[in-house]
């Protein structure tokens, strides 16, 4: 069964707008997990727009499904990680200011940059997992970095969904099969949706965890939180 990791980053967003500590953002995680989430993710940034670096030292007490820290690896960001310990960290290549994800690695280029960062992460026993492009040649490249899994980067997929979804879904069942073929492990996630979650859940061999924050959050404003995660579950059964 493919997991639900919720990313409660939009949350934090807008305690963040106003201060103060509405939502509060370990009650909100704490309760994802009540109402069905298998996972917690954040993504921590330099400037703290939304997680911030407490934040995240304040989670790791209070959960008890997987946490997933997501981030570039700056060397604060490693150390963070590595104090927290959680169950995955996801390496992201954004530069600072990005507002939000928008590419993944180049595993050729960056291949010795990303083998000595994940062996710093096994080393503490962190499973490990990359974002990255349905690109087939730098999934197999991924292999040599050591990572345990790859976070394919679906942006494309729920871009082209609405009007082809075959076409759309094509290049990441190629991406799973070279992913599998070279011992990784898949997650996927940005912009997957309750329109074009089940499509992709059931057409990836192998899918272990989708990475939802952004489209759930903007649900959980119509349907309510629990309602919002249960009905995100049922499209991965």
């Amino acid at each position: 069964m493919t997991k639900l990791s919720v990313n409660i980053n939009k949350i934090a967003t807008l305690r963040n707008a106003r201060g103060g500590d509405l939502p509060n953002v370990l009650k909100a995680a704490v309760d994802c997990e009540r109402f069905g989430a298998q996972g917690i993710t954040v993504h921590p940034r330099p400037d703290e727009r939304h997680i911030r670096y407490k934040d995240v030292l304040d989670l790791k007490p209070m959960l008890t499904t997987e946490f997933n820290i997501e981030g570039y690896p700056s060397r604060e960001f490693v150390d963070l990680v590595i104090r927290v310990l959680p169950a995955q960290v996801t390496l992201v290549p954004d530069p600072p200011g990005v507002l939000t994800s928008n590419a993944g690695w180049d595993t050729i280029q960056h291949e010795s940059f990303l083998r000595e960062i994940i062996a710093e992460f096994h080393h503490h026993h962190i499973r490990t997992s990359i974002f990255i492009d349905s690109n087939p040649v730098l999934i197999r490249n991924a292999a040599k970095t050591g990572t345990d899994r790859i976070e394919l980067y679906t942006e494309s997929y729920a871009r082209i969904f609405p009007s082809a979804r075959e076409e759309a879904i094509k290049p990441f069942i190629h991406a799973a099969t070279v992913a599998t073929g070279s011992g990784l492990g898949i997650n996927a996630g940005h912009d997957l949706n309750l329109m074009n979650l089940k499509y992709f859940a059931e057409q990836i061999p192998g899918l272990l965890e989708v990475s939802i924050g952004h489209a759930l959050i903007c649900d959980a404003l119509y349907f309510g939180l629990e309602n919002t995660i249960q009905l995100y579950r049922r499209q991965l059964h």
